[in-house]
């Protein structure tokens, strides 16, 4: 529950180390408490410099930071923003918290009251939470009515005293810097009620929420027994609350259906008040067993004026909802493709519009075209090079349709056609929406 160091960090593209330490404050007797329970995984504190340097590169905010680096860009590193590793001395220096408003970084140290090998979960450690109070409560202080640098100068000022009555000892218990202010006899800043920083408003009129859920299904079907087929759901929980009053309080639940699999990495908007630890806790990367937390999913809030996305999650189905296959052949000047679709048997023959989009990558315009499908139309972007196949708002009876085609490209125009870096020759795919 404490703080092991604070910084404020000012970014400036163009100078010589990208970025200046305008405030930092350390706490000696967290950092003797970090190295007894830290034992032998415990990293010490940087120095300002070094600290600055390794925050602006894992950032991504150094000019000259151009190149793929593998332990910071790679898709096996899951990112956890606001909370970081920094390389610093050939050590990992881990939680660190940090994010960037404006120009001015700000940036924590928490105490792990435990060995970081193995690293706990985020969720057991408080002072991440707390970290996070702590610099918006700076944010709030710094930029509350500051009407130019001379503002920003006289605050930052201000902090170190402040920071004695708010954090002392690396501890926080008051993240409103104003009651500070106000207690140590500084000229205070008159500050007007505030409301939430995601809401800008009021709204006057008759109450109504509107609520949408929008799933994808990222689908990898090889058609052979050997190759095991991979899919996953990502899902999207959308709002619009038109409610009266300053901060109405909504809750929304989401139950599974019968058999539904559990919501795993779910990710909500800042104005989500609180949540069950094992929502937060559950991973598409842990091996999934029976105790898996299965819902009700509720998700209290607070909710700004427009539609805003309440959560994003993953989810492992049983099955993808529309089998296929999808072959291309090269063959001198003519592409030659064939697409079969099947809808499961488990998912409903109900749809408002299915269309399948088979885009041509890398290629000039479609200059010709003779195809065959078995349901539905199709319409040919000659222009986008894509065709576009449209199902309609059911399957057929037997549940399966194809298409097959024969297609000719003319000259590739520059920055006319879709270009791709993954789509090369016969690397393609089909996209199915509504």
């Amino acid at each position: 529950m404490a703080q092991r160091a604070v910084w404020l960090l000012r970014h400036e593209p163009g100078t010589a180390l990208g970025g200046t330490v305008k405030f930092s404050r350390r706490y000696p007797t967290v950092e003797k408490r970090a190295k007894i329970f830290n034992g032998k995984s415990y990293v010490p504190v940087p120095e300002d410099g070094p600290f600055l340097k390794a925050l602006l590169f894992q950032l991504r905010l150094l000019d000259d930071d151009k190149d793929f680096v593998e332990r910071r860009d790679s898709c096996s590193h899951i990112n956890k923003s606001p909370v970081y590793e920094l390389l610093v001395g050939g050590e990992e220096l881990w939680p660190v918290v940090a994010f960037l408003r404006d120009d001015m970084i700000y940036a924590s140290v928490p105490l792990v009251e435990r060995a970081l090998s193995p690293r706990p979960s985020l969720i057991s450690i408080s002072g991440v939470s707390q970290g996070l109070e702590l610099l918006f409560g700076i944010q709030d202080f710094l930029y509350s009515n500051q009407k130019n640098d001379t503002d920003l100068n006289t605050k930052l000022s201000q902090l170190p005293d402040l920071l004695l009555q708010a954090c002392p000892l690396g501890t926080l218990l008051d993240a409103n810097l104003q009651n500070s202010l106000t207690s140590i006899n500084f000229s205070p800043v008159t500050q007007p009620q505030k409301q939430p920083a995601w809401k800008v408003g009021t709204y006057k009129g008759k109450p109504q929420i509107s609520i949408s859920i929008t799933e994808k299904v990222k689908c990898m079907q090889y058609g052979k027994q050997d190759i095991a087929d991979t899919w996953q759901v990502v899902g999207t929980v959308t709002c619009k609350c038109d409610l009266e009053g300053i901060m109405p309080n909504v809750t929304v639940s989401l139950n599974l259906p019968t058999n539904g699999s559990p919501l795993q990495d779910i990710i909500v908007h800042p104005c989500v008040t609180s949540l069950d630890s094992a929502i937060l806790t559950s991973s598409s990367i842990d091996t999934m067993d029976d105790s898996a937390f299965s819902g009700p999913y509720k998700f209290p809030f607070t909710p700004p004026l427009e539609s805003f996305n309440l959560c994003h999650y993953t989810s492992q189905v049983p099955v993808p909802p529309i089998l296929g296959s999808y072959h291309m052949k090269e063959e001198e000047a003519q592409l030659k493709i064939t697409v079969n679709l099947k809808l499961h048997e488990s998912v409903k023959n109900n749809f408002e519009i299915c269309e399948a989009h088979i885009p041509f990558y890398n290629r000039g315009p479609i200059t010709h075209v003779e195809y065959k499908v078995s349901f539905g139309q199709l319409e040919v972007f000659r222009e986008k090079s894509l065709l576009v196949w449209i199902i309609g708002q059911k399957f057929p009876k037997s549940m399966e349709m194809s298409l097959s085609g024969t297609l000719m490209f003319g000259v590739k125009g520059h920055n006319k056609q879709p270009f791709d870096h993954i789509c090369i020759g016969n690397t393609a795919y089909v996209k199915i929406g509504g």
